[in-house]
Order: structure tokens, then C-alpha cells, then sequence
């Protein structure tokens, strides 16, 4: 409540009395003095006058207390009214403050995730992709077979008797199955790659370069030698009578003998650098010679196996590169998957992290809350608060060149 309301509602009370206490002193005063009718009478009628300005002055007295209670409630209403504005203004700042924080807090999150999904999403179309697409090579496979055979078939008579020419073509044909395989040169396999080897009988230092290693995961590799026989092939496709034929066919079989022999005496498999199998696949580019030879020597196979020589023709090379292509596949894929794992793990460590912070926000977020209101109960409310001391030590005479707001003062008037 306002003082200067205070001060006339407890005012005017005392005003009334001491207009009283004046009015019977001045009756008994002019009763002293006269004592004869006619002032008797004139004092009644003065009497009457003060009487009706008395009762003129307690109305007027009565209504402005009546106006002051009035004034006062109005001024309480407003004051409350002033106070829940306040507070909810208050409140809707703190919410914005709140909601931007958590906004600039999940956004990071967002992203993550965002990013997180947009992998696996890729991962998975890939996947679709190369599984769509292994059935049209398989399809593919034949006919490359098929079309390599008749190549090699009528390129027998341009390379007859030519070695050199017939080693370059081997290696041709060689790089083609490598090609339609789907491995990538420099990458999982490399060619004319040159290792150094010391020789055991001589001490010296030797160098050796096979035609292809193919790179095999966890670091291994298989390597590949083309090795051409068509010479004696060549006389046997165009032999006239049986006796020359089988001639051709025993010189065709002792000729991929030779090279069985003369690949395993370069022991590729141990050279130094290189994990390989315990075998090295020798290739043979004509693939009726290739079938020629294991018909005609049942034991073929196995004595270049017992070597560590496995027989290889286009098609089975090609097989056999496809199935590494799909190790390769997969393994990228692992490998994506791994990181994937990891990536999903640090994200979900990130939100836990998130959660345990916007819990901690919460508790001090409703401890600062508790704290505000105690502050507010012990400045403001209750009897005895510091608003309503410092106060009363201002109305005592204490020197201020300050005020204190009057939503302040209102609210301590209130809690009085």
C-alpha cells in the first residue's frame, strides 16, 4: 500500500476526535460566559450549525476512507496482475533460452544420424546393385569362354613354331580373363611384378618375374604363369592319318610337361615378399589343348599338383578370378560394415553422452529454480523479509538516495 494512503487512513480518525474534544470546550466555554436565554438560545442554534458541519465532515470522512479501500484493492488487483505478466514473460524467455540451447545441442546429433542412415542406405544399394549384376556376368561368362576358345583356336596356325610370339599372345589372352574378371590391376592383382631371390646352389642373386600376382585378403597372394603349347597341338589338329595324330598328341602332353617342370623348378611360391599358396597356377590359353592333354594323360593333373602346379584353362582361371572377386566384395563390405559399427558405436556413446547432459541440465535447471524461490521467499515474503525491514528503517529516518521498485514494495505489502 502507498504511505501517503496509510498515512491519511490513520488520520483521519484522529481528526474527528479533536474536532470533538473542540467543539464540547467551545460549548462549555460560551455556557460560562452567558447564562441568559437569549444566549442560550443563540449558542443551541450555533450549537445546532457545529453539529450539522460535524456530521458533514464524518460523511466526507467516511467516504474518502471508503474511496482509499477502494483505490487500495484496485491498486492490489493491478499489482498482481503487473506480477503475472512478469513472471510469465519470465518464463517464456527462459523456455526460448532452453529450446535454442537443445536446438544447437541436437543438431550435431542430427547430422550424425543423417549421415549414419545415408550409409547404410548407400550400403545397401550397392550390395543390390552387384547382386543384380553378378547374374549377367555369370550369363556373360560362357559366351567369353566360347568366343576365347575360337579365337585361340584360329590363331594356332598364324603362332606355329614361333615361341616368343606364342608366349606374348599367352600373356594377352591372360590379361583378358584378368580384365573380364572384375579385379582391378594395381589393386588386387599386378603384373610383371619383379622379385629378387638368392640362389641356393650358387649364392648369387636371381631375378624373377612372374606374369601376374593376384592379391588375396589378409595380406596373401596366388601367382599366375601362362605357359602356351601349340605346336604339337597345331600338327595334331591337322594330322591326316592316325599314327601322326597320336605322334602330335604325345609330344602335346610331353610339352605341357615340360612346362610343369620348368614352372615348379622357379619355386614363385617362396619368394621372398610374397604369402602365397603353396601352389602357382599355370595357364594354359587354348582351352580344346587344355582338355586335350588331361584326356589323353589322366595323371596330369595330379603330377603338376604334386609339384605345386595347378592346370588352369580361361574358363577355370576365370571361374576361379570371379571367386576372388566376390572375397574381394565382400571383404569391402566387411570392411564397410566394421565401420560402420564403429562409427554407429561413437554415435551411440555421442547420445548417451547427450542424455546424460540434458538430465543434468534438468537438475540444475530445478535447482537453480528452488534456489530462485528461496531468494524470493526470504527478500520478499513472510514475516520479517528484508524488503519490508529495509523499509521500515527508511520510514525511521535512514538516508537513501534509492528506491525500491514499487512491484517490490506491493508484493511485500501484500505478504504483510
Amino acid at each position: 500500500m502507498p504511505l501517503t494512503a496509510v498515512l491519511l487512513e490513520e488520520s483521519v480518525p484522529m481528526y474527528a476526535a479533536l474536532l470533538a474534544v473542540a467543539v464540547v470546550g467551545l460549548l462549555a466555554t460560551l455556557l460560562g460566559r452567558y447564562s441568559s436565554s437569549g444566549r442560550i438560545r443563540e449558542m443551541r442554534e450555533q450549537n445546532i450549525r457545529l453539529q450539522t458541519r460535524l456530521d458533514e465532515e464524518q460523511r466526507q470522512t467516511v467516504e474518502k476512507i471508503e474511496l482509499l479501500n477502494q483505490s487500495r484493492e484496485e491498486l492490489r488487483q493491478q499489482f498482481r496482475m503487473l506480477a503475472t505478466d512478469v513472471l510469465n514473460e519470465k518464463s517464456r524467455r527462459l523456455s526460448d533460452h532452453n529450446q535454442a540451447t537443445i536446438s544447437q545441442i541436437l543438431q550435431p546429433l542430427q547430422e550424425k544420424i543423417s549421415g549414419f542412415e545415408k550409409r547404410v542406405e548407400e550400403a545397401y544399394n550397392r550390395e543390390a546393385r552387384e547382386r543384380f549384376a553378378l547374374e549377367k556376368e555369370i550369363r556373360q561368362l560362357h559366351q567369353l569362354n566360347t568366343q576365347i576358345s575360337e579365337d585361340a583356336v584360329n590363331l594356332t596356325r598364324a603362332l606355329r613354331g614361333e615361341q616368343k610370339t606364342q608366349g606374348v599372345w599367352g600373356e594377352f589372352i591372360l590379361s583378358s580373363v584378368l580384365q573380364a574378371s572384375g579385379l582391378v590391376e594395381g589393386r588386387e592383382y599386378q603384373i610383371q611384378q619383379s622379385f629378387h631371390d638368392t640362389s641356393e646352389d650358387t649364392g648369387s642373386r636371381l631375378r624373377s618375374q612372374p606374369d601376374v600376382v593376384v592379391q588375396l585378403p589378409d595380406n596373401r597372394q596366388i601367382i599366375i604363369d601362362a605357359k602356351v603349347s601349340l605346336t604339337a597341338y597345331e600338327r595334331f589338329c591337322s594330322a591326316d592319318d592316325d599314327p601322326a595324330r597320336d605322334l602330335a598328341l604325345k609330344q602335346h602332353v610331353q610339352s605341357v610337361r615340360t612346362h610343369v617342370r620348368q614352372l615348379s623348378d622357379k619355386r614363385y611360391q617362396n619368394l621372398p615378399g610374397v604369402v602365397s599358396l603353396d601352389f602357382v597356377l599355370l595357364f594354359m590359353p587354348v582351352e580344346p589343348a587344355f582338355s586335350l592333354a588331361l584326356q589323353q594323360d589322366h595323371e596330369l593333373f595330379n603330377h603338376a599338383f604334386d609339384r605345386n602346379i595347378v592346370l588352369v584353362s580361361p574358363s577355370t582361371l576365370l571361374a576361379t578370378l570371379r571367386t576372388i572377386q566376390n572375397i574381394w566384395r565382400y571383404e569391402y563390405q566387411s570392411r564397410n560394415a566394421q565401420e560402420i559399427a564403429r562409427q554407429a558405436g561413437a554415435l551411440y556413446d555421442k547420445f548417451v553422452g547427450f542424455v546424460e547432459d540434458i538430465d543434468d541440465l534438468g537438475r540444475k535447471l530445478d535447482a537453480s529454480q528452488r534456489s530462485y524461490e528461496g531468494v524470493i521467499n526470504k527478500l520478499q515474503t513472510g514475516k520479517g523479509n528484508l524488503i519490508g525491514r529495509t523499509e521500515k528503517l527508511k520510514k525511521l529516518g535512514a538516508r537513501a538516495s534509492k528506491k525500491l521498485n514499487e512491484d517490490r514494495l506491493a508484493q511485500d505489502n501484500d505478504d504483510e
